[in-house]
């Protein structure tokens, strides 16, 4: 196509294909009249991996594994020293001295890895995980916590520590909930074990003690997965969370 030039040429320079590029990236200079904006960077794909990133390890110790699987999350710093400033997760690693399962958690950890450096809501990745059931039958881990697989528990572990850094938002249990549930465990233990005869044989008995810290005989909780559904007053409750079939 050819351009007429009906003005005196006083000057020219070749443009080259980075000067375009570098023009695309700089930010249009603000209006006398308006405010200047600060330049928020989000999470996305063309962001560059830095020299030193934040990382938190969190150990694994499943009764399906003989080793413990220790997870560590590195997290990247977005707009640092601003008011924008926020921590995003960038990388996952996952190491452990059994090799047996090695070519999966190398899958799993680069996909993850790759969720994460896409940006946007990456929340769902631990609600997805967290709904995988292994064939052969979950576990309970420490604190009496079902865990329907293993990938399930590293799927705890990246919402934990998602809400660590303040990605997800978890609702901590008000005073009254919290004073709730531990009169209910009182009243519960106390019916459980009446307060026997001084004397007797069964005073010398200590009382029966779970490694959940749970009362023995405790369900699981369909609302939190831990084993503290006990029946009280004809109605199932949970000690651990406050759920209740009667509401």
């Amino acid at each position: 196509m050819a351009i007429k030039i009906e003005k005196k040429i006083k000057g020219y320079n070749v443009v080259k294909p980075e000067d375009k590029a570098a023009q695309a990236t700089t930010p249009a200079q603000p209006k006398k009249d308006e405010a200047p904006k600060a330049e928020v960077i989000q999470m996305h794909e063309s962001v560059e991996r830095p020299e030193t990133l934040i990382g938190s390890t969190y150990k694994i110790k499943s009764p399906l594994f003989e080793h413990a699987l220790y997870v560590t999350v590195n997290d990247i710093v977005l707009n640092a020293g601003t008011s924008h400033e926020q921590r995003r997760p960038f990388e996952i690693f996952i190491n452990s001295k059994n090799m047996d399962h090695f070519q999966w958690i190398v899958a799993l950890t680069r996909i993850i890895s790759a969720v994460f450096r896409k940006g946007g809501d990456i929340t769902f990745l631990a609600e997805e995980m967290k709904a995988v059931f292994d064939p052969r039958g979950g576990y309970f881990k420490a604190g009496g916590v079902y865990m329907p697989s293993i990938v399930a528990e590293i799927g705890a572990v990246i919402e934990q520590h998602m809400k660590m850094i303040g990605l997800i938002h978890d609702p901590e249990m008000d005073e009254s909930t919290r004073r709730l549930i531990a009169e209910k465990r009182a009243a519960y233990e106390a019916a459980a074990n009446p307060t026997p005869k001084q004397g007797s044989a069964e005073a010398a008995k200590p009382a029966a003690e779970s490694s959940t810290g749970f009362p023995p005989g405790a369900t699981m909780c369909v609302k939190c997965n831990t084993q503290a559904l006990v029946l009280m007053d004809g109605c199932q409750t949970c000690l651990n969370c406050g759920y209740s079939k009667c509401g």
